[in-house]
């Protein structure tokens, strides 16, 4: 085995075997948050491995024991905003979202091991996967509504592909986490694998991909079954909880409908308080505008899901609640935001009127 760029500080760690490549976000400090470089590092590794004929399979992960990756770096584009470097913020999420389409359209299989923390962009990155291997330490969210943003890198289109109806507005909208069972049980994640596990797999994965076919479908389906023999199989459905979440949050089209559909549920129902209480501590603006983006990209081609999302990234960042979020979240910690406007009732999405430049 080759350590390529194995140097402590670089953003993306590269272990090259004969037919595999180990591609290792790391940042571990900061729960391997992506920026530009770690963006780019990644895209050039990701090419590497596409055009080296003995490849057959690419596995990323995280360093660290925290996660696979937290998303985006906050602190960062928080300083871009404010400088109001509009430039620089349009070049950090259209590289970021090319590079997750391109692992959409990846000609190779990909697997992402989302053990621990796997959130916002870290979810982007796993998204496009074929396989994403979850644990008992895995937390799936997508929390951008705290912050007064939108669940972006595709996630308004491919949530509907992968979650069963209800859940994409309820994950998009409230930032509920999933562990690693509800993860795959919801379709975030593929296997369920004991993290005591893991260690024997990547040991296991030079040999695995060197017997792999060329063929990428067979691959993947080679693989599914490896990991099926390895996973957990007592991964039972809850058709009452899918129930509740479709009831409540499947095909609506406003924010407030769902807020009084949930002020219906009986006083013992926890879940449902619980819920409210999430909707209630996020942007107007952001909840408004997330449920704006799903319908308006559900069933849409990913190349068109994410260009709308560029579009209202640009225009969100520009909005109060976005520095304003992340102030009270990473900066003070206080988690008293001051969102502008206060109510969904006061929330005027103009973007979506504007003939041009809308989404």
């Amino acid at each position: 085995m080759a350590h390529d760029r194995h140097q402590e500080d670089a953003p993306v760690l590269i272990q090259s075997h004969p037919a595999l490549r180990i591609l290792t976000l790391n940042r571990p400090q900061v729960v391997n948050s992506i920026n530009l470089a770690k963006v780019r590092s990644l895209r050039q590794a990701l090419e590497e491995a596409r055009t080296t004929p003995s490849v057959k399979l690419v596995l990323l992960n995280g360093a660290g024991d925290r996660g696979f990756c937290a998303g985006g770096d906050l602190k960062a584009l928080a300083q871009v905003v404010q400088n109001q470097d509009w430039e620089r913020a349009r070049r950090f999420f259209g590289e970021e979202y090319d590079l997750d389409l391109f692992i959409h359209n990846y000609p190779k299989p990909v697997v992402v091991l989302a053990d621990g923390i796997t959130m916002g962009g870290g979810l982007g990155l796993a998204a496009g996967a074929d396989l994403v291997i979850a644990t008992e330490r895995t937390r799936m969210a997508m929390p951008e509504t705290i912050i007064g943003f939108f669940p972006d890198v595709g996630a308004t289109g491919w949530l509907f592909t992968k979650c069963p109806p209800g859940y994409p507005e309820l994950l998009a909208l409230t930032g509920v986490e999933m562990g690693g069972r509800d993860a795959v049980r919801v379709g975030l994640a593929t296997h369920y694998l004991p993290s005591r596990n893991l260690p024997g797999f990547l040991d296991d994965c030079p040999s695995l991909a060197a017997q792999l076919p060329d063929d990428k479908s067979k691959a993947v389906a080679q693989l599914d079954n490896i990991l099926r023999a390895r996973s957990a199989s007592n991964l039972p459905p809850d058709p009452k909880l899918d129930a509740w979440v479709q009831a409540h949050f499947a095909g609506q089209t406003s924010v407030s409908d769902i807020v009084a559909s949930l002020d219906s549920c009986p006083e013992t129902d926890q879940f449902c308080q619980e819920i409210s209480r999430r909707l209630a501590e996020r942007s107007p603006t952001a909840l408004a505008l997330t449920l704006a983006l799903l319908r308006r990209h559900e069933g849409r081609p990913l190349p068109k899901v994410f260009a709308g999302e560029a579009r209202a990234a640009a225009w969100i960042i520009r909005q109060p609640d976005y520095l304003e979020g992340i102030r009270a979240r990473i900066f003070d910690k206080d988690h008293q935001p001051h969102w502008q406007p206060a109510t969904l009732e006061e929330v005027r999405l103009d973007i979506l009127t504007r003939r041009n430049n809308g989404l």
